[in-house]
């Protein structure tokens, strides 16, 4: 078996000249489908210095979105790049604060603009934290996904409060991530999502999902123009405390429509990324679509389909293979986990539920976001409820709530991962196991199944999930 690095360089020469067809890319979807640069493109050498807290700064990744090169003792760095990479992005540092905009989202990135001799001069300068980022913790809010008024101000006036609540409560370094779908194809939205944010009071980054592109360009690069032109790169990387986070975009829009997909030069980069970081160390990776989805199992089909999980994860499987890695995702309005390749998948219930319908998603899993707490290589992890306190983790339906079960009472535990053993208490006294099953939530199947329920969003239906006991 081919080395995780010889892996991916075999398949680089056959990036060239190659054409994007989506019936191409899953044919074959471990075939590069792009030309990694132009040849129109110019060179472009970039000089410059990281600083923080009065010096240069050693050991700091700095990138193009394909090469990444580390500054020197003194901050300096050099890197050589081309006029088509659009952005120059720092990995921030443990201990020193994440960059941000105005409206509190990341901006740990400068466009790469050269001068007429094919130059360009850089400078980052950083601050240090005033307490360790050791101890820090990271929210993941998944498909806010608001298309109307109505639903932006509910994710202020329901989701805003509930994460800073749960920000006042963690007393440590903090930052969010919005996973994709932030909003519902009407991008011009983006400043009221921008407005919510800010008022967390922590820096947020952003993945790009289907929902967040502007279709009338008809590829891949031009469907992200808004989205970069607010938010920077497409994918990027940053360090708190003993934890390296990576950023992907794995939506590839086609013209017609989308796949889950990691083109060459983001694998190209990510590689190189990986190779700073210490083999063992906790790598955590978030993502709108899932890099493997197993609704397919539950509804007894062959294989995912092509826009709900990544065509080509096996690339990312063994870059992650050295790490204790973690990967979470949104975009299917569930909660999930599950280990392939060793990697940790954590599909995670989302803030607008079942498309702002109600206030849970179709497996019955409440609108809210995961939270991450780390202590230094220690990893734990929470969903959380919007609305709720930290223990609503669970609710029960009485006997015959499942027709299928007329005997039964069931519970649906939205975050159980498949190495839970469930137990059931009667007047505080354990009276046996409860079975993990596939099946729907009946609240879901009471307020979404139908062709005119929910009201809002007529087209949702319940779904089938794992977590369901009985």
């Amino acid at each position: 078996m081919p080395s995780r690095r010889s892996f991916l360089r075999s398949v680089g020469a056959l990036a060239a000249g190659a054409v994007l067809t989506p019936s191409s890319v899953l044919a074959d979807p471990y075939r590069p489908l792009r030309s990694v640069r132009r040849p129109s493109a110019a060179p472009v050498r970039v000089r410059g210095r990281v600083t923080g807290g009065g010096g240069g700064l050693a050991g700091v990744r700095i990138s193009d979105g394909f090469d990444v090169v580390r500054s020197s003792a003194d901050g300096t760095f050099e890197l050589v790049t081309t006029s088509d990479r659009p952005f120059l992005s720092l990995c921030t540092p443990r201990g020193f604060a994440i960059p941000t905009a105005g409206n509190g989202t990341a901006a740990q990135h400068l466009p790469i603009l050269a001068d007429g001799n094919g130059e360009m001069s850089a400078t980052f300068d950083l601050v240090r934290l005033d307490r360790d980022d050791t101890r820090h913790a990271a929210l993941f809010l998944p498909d806010i996904q608001t298309e109307l008024d109505w639903e932006m101000q509910r994710f202020h006036d329901e989701s805003i409060p509930d994460v800073r609540a749960t920000i006042g409560a963690l007393d440590r370094e903090a930052f969010g991530v919005s996973c994709g779908d932030i909003l519902f194809d009407d991008l011009s939205m983006y400043p009221d999502y921008e407005a919510g944010i800010a008022r967390t009071g922590i820096p947020f980054f952003q993945c790009v999902g289907n929902h967040d592109l502007d279709f009338g360009g008809g590829t891949d690069e031009s469907s992200t123009r808004t989205f970069t032109r607010r938010f920077g790169p497409r994918y990027y990387s940053f360090d708190r405390g003993d934890v390296h986070y990576v950023v992907l975009d794995d939506v590839l829009y086609h013209g017609q429509g989308y796949i889950g997909y990691l083109d060459y030069a983001q694998l190209h980069w990510l590689e190189a990324d990986l190779a700073t970081v210490e083999p063992g160390a906790p790598v955590i990776v978030a993502t709108h679509i899932p890099v493997f989805d197993r609704a397919h199992l539950r509804n007894g089909e062959a294989r995912p389909g092509a826009s709900v999980s990544v065509n080509n994860r096996e690339y990312l499987y063994r870059l992650l293979e050295p790490f204790e890695a973690h990967v979470i995702a949104g975009h299917t309005h569930e909660n999930d986990h599950h280990w392939s390749y060793g990697v940790h998948e954590h599909i995670s219930g989302t803030v607008c539920g079942a498309w702002w319908s109600g206030d849970i998603c179709g497996d019955g899993t409440p609108n809210g976001y995961s939270v991450y707490e780390v202590d230094g290589t220690d990893v734990r992890w929470r969903y959380k409820s919007v609305g709720h306190a930290d223990d609503h983790q669970i609710r029960v339906h009485p006997r015959g709530a499942d027709p299928a079960a007329p005997d039964e009472f069931c519970a649906n535990v939205w975050d159980a991962d498949p190495e839970w053993t469930v137990v059931w208490y009667e007047d505080g006294a354990p009276r046996g196991l409860m079975s993990r099953r596939i099946g729907l939530d009946p609240r879901c199947v009471a307020e979404q199944a139908g062709p005119d329920l929910p009201a809002h969003r007529s087209w949702v239906d319940p779904y089938r999930t794992f977590h369901m006991y009985w």
